[in-house]
């Protein structure tokens, strides 16, 4: 990648109002709005940044999009998990270029494109074709051949069992996660992660108990709310509006003894 505009790249504009629009370039095309159309070629070869005007004199400046741009904007069948939630699971986790992760529920594949852009080789399960076909067209999309190499979705049930063995990581954002706990002792390596995402805090608790009574210790939940800040010249407050509650961030580590003492991180 280099500094300049290609035709079949993705590219951000951003209007005057701060408003955002992912346009894929093509020779001879034309992005349209309310302000008139743009057309692609004033863009293909241009420097990242540039600035650029609609036919009536609208005025967009065009970036190329970031990871958390295209988990917004993709195409997408399943509700994905939120880029502020993405980042917190790379850290939790732990995941390292190499890990061997298992994922499931795939969904529209925003946690898989974390995962892949963090080095990580990602075994998927979903249960719908049509998931499993958007998640890996997004990857592909986004992240290129490289990824795709490292990323293998299988259309399988996971409450029904994981059939390989020595992930590095387990991430899952799937209703009963508990019901996973038990097989994934064996899936994991001694030390292994495993970081479940959910919606409510019954859920939570229920998964909780099944850690309490597994070989996995280290137990933690957190929730991860963002908050925006207007700053203009002196007047520098928060935002009216924030993404507050979106899910339950749950992780543990795999110790090996399912009798031994459950340990919890002090804070």
């Amino acid at each position: 990648m280099n500094g300049f505009f290609s035709a079949g790249e993705r590219v951000l504009l951003y209007d005057n109002k701060g408003r955002r629009y992912l346009v894929r370039l093509s020779e001879g095309g034309e992005f349209h709005t309310h302000a008139g159309p743009v057309p692609h070629d004033a863009l293909i070869g241009s420097p990242e940044g540039s600035e650029v005007r609609s036919t009536r004199g609208g005025r967009y400046v065009a970036v190329r999009p970031t990871l958390s741009d295209v988990v917004l904007a993709m195409p997408r069948g399943a509700q994905v998990i939120y880029p502020k939630d993405l980042g917190p699971i790379l850290m939790i986790a732990d995941i390292f270029p190499g890990a061997r992760v298992f994922e499931s529920g795939v969904g529209s594949g925003a946690m898989s494109m974390a995962l892949l852009r963090a080095g990580a080789d990602v075994t998927g399960y979903e249960i719908r074709d049509d998931f499993a076909a958007r998640a890996s067209s997004n990857v592909g999309e986004f992240l290129g051949e490289e990824a795709l190499g490292r990323y293998k979705v299988d259309i399988r049930d996971a409450y029904e069992g994981i059939s390989e063995t020595g992930f590095d990581r387990m991430v899952l954002d799937l209703p009963e996660p508990w019901r996973l706990v038990e097989p994934a002792e064996t899936a994991l390596r001694p030390g292994g992660i495993l970081v479940s995402y959910l919606p409510t805090i019954g859920q939570v608790a229920t998964l909780r108990s099944a850690i309490a009574a597994s070989g996995f210790g280290l137990a933690e939940t957190v929730e991860v709310l963002l908050r925006s800040w207007h700053v203009e010249g002196q007047s520098v407050r928060p935002d009216h509006r924030m993404v507050a509650h979106t899910g339950f961030l749950t992780s543990a580590r795999l110790l090996g003894s399912r009798f031994g003492p459950k340990l919890t991180p002090s804070l």
